[in-house]
Order: C-alpha cells, then structure tokens, then sequence
C-alpha cells in the first residue's frame, strides 16, 4: 500500500554513503504532516487520506477551512493534498506524519511543479534542431513544415509549436532515499527532483518497481 509524505524541496547537495560513494542528493524538509481527513469508500465514494503541511497564519485562513482543520485539533495549512491506495486503519484525524515514515534504501516517485520558463521555442520546447545560418537560409529556429498544401492541407494534432514552457506537474519515478534525517525532519533523495527551490514536493511509495 502507497504511504506518502509532503515536503519543501532546499536545494542540492552532494552525500557520502557507507561504503565511500559521493552521490548528488535533493534535500527535502518535511516537517510533521497532519491527518486531517481520511476519506472512506462509503461516505466519499474512494478512499484517501488527507495531508495537511506547513501552517498558515490565521489571518490569511477562511472560516470553512478554520472549521476543517478544527477536527483534526491542528492548525491551518498552507498546502493541502490527498493520497490514495493507502492502508485506512492504519490513520486516524489528528495524526502526525513524520519522515520516519521512509527509511534509507526505499523507492519513491517524488511530484512537484517544474520551473516555468515562459514562452518559448521549438527549439528549447521541443529540442528541435535549427537550420543553417547562413548561405541564404531563411529557416533558422522555426518549428518546421506546418502541412503540404495539398495534403495533408492541415496541421496534426500534437505538433510541436512554441508555446508555454514547464510550469507543469511532473512526476520523477524510482528514485531512491539515501538518508533520512528524524531530528531536523529532513529526507536526502538520491538525484534530482521537480520543482524550484522552496516548492512544495509530494512523496510517495513507488507504484512500479525496478528490478
């Protein structure tokens, strides 16, 4: 069953493991989530648990979600997310999540929203190549034919066009947790994960498995 955690991604560093290796590492801070929800097949139709992180001051919070975090006795949180597929019994409203929910060696999908980047190219977009630059070549950072005027006398669908750059939810799969800090509620994840510096990042068990 999937257990998850949300954390604020700091930055990147290098670590030594045991037997010596130097391995570049994502450091994320993921102080104590909070269950605020957990929703059942009965009264909501799925099942999931709901994860509260990082309190809010109460001045920037509304009534109806002062009124939901009150069931848990916590707090109001900035971000608010789900997990599904996850064992029920073993939550309760009010509970604390902690990052010795992982241990050094599991394998984890980490989600965050990439970088954004504007507008741009097909060339940085898409990792097109570029034409000649020079000889009297009028085609340099252009996106290519865009349809013959016979056939297909359209553009398909899925073309690569310039366009608005990450900004997405991206998803990294199978990376690996190298250390996990339970004093300063730090997990050190091997590589690199989604997201700017102070972003949130979403961390969950591995749903494939890597032989």
């Amino acid at each position: 069953m999937t257990k998850g955690i949300l954390g604020k991604k700091v930055g990147m560093t290098q670590f030594f493991t045991e037997n010596g290796e130097l391995v570049p590492v994502t450091v994320i801070e993921a102080t104590p989530n909070v269950v605020l929800q957990v929703k059942t097949m009965e009264n909501d139709g799925y099942e999931a648990v709901q994860l509260g992180f990082q309190d809010l001051r109460e001045v920037l919070s509304n009534k109806p979600a002062k009124g939901h975090v009150a069931k848990a006795n916590a707090t109001p949180k900035r971000f608010i997310r789900e997990f599904r597929e996850v064992e029920l019994g073993e939550y309760q409203v009010g509970q604390e999540i902690t990052v010795e929910t992982f241990a050094a060696g599991d394998i984890v999908d980490v989600t965050g929203t990439s970088k954004g980047k504007g507008f741009q190219g097909a060339i940085k977009r898409h990792g097109q190549s570029r034409g000649p630059m020079a000889h009297g070549s009028r085609y340099h950072r252009r996106p290519g034919s865009m349809g013959g005027a016979s056939f297909p006398s359209r553009v398909f669908k899925g073309k690569g066009l310039p366009g608005q750059t990450g900004g997405e939810r991206v998803t990294i799969q199978n990376l690996e947790v190298v250390a996990v800090d339970v004093e300063n509620n730090v997990i050190l994840i091997k590589g690199n994960v989604p997201g700017a510096k102070k972003s949130l990042v979403e961390i969950k068990q591995a749903i494939k498995t890597v032989k």
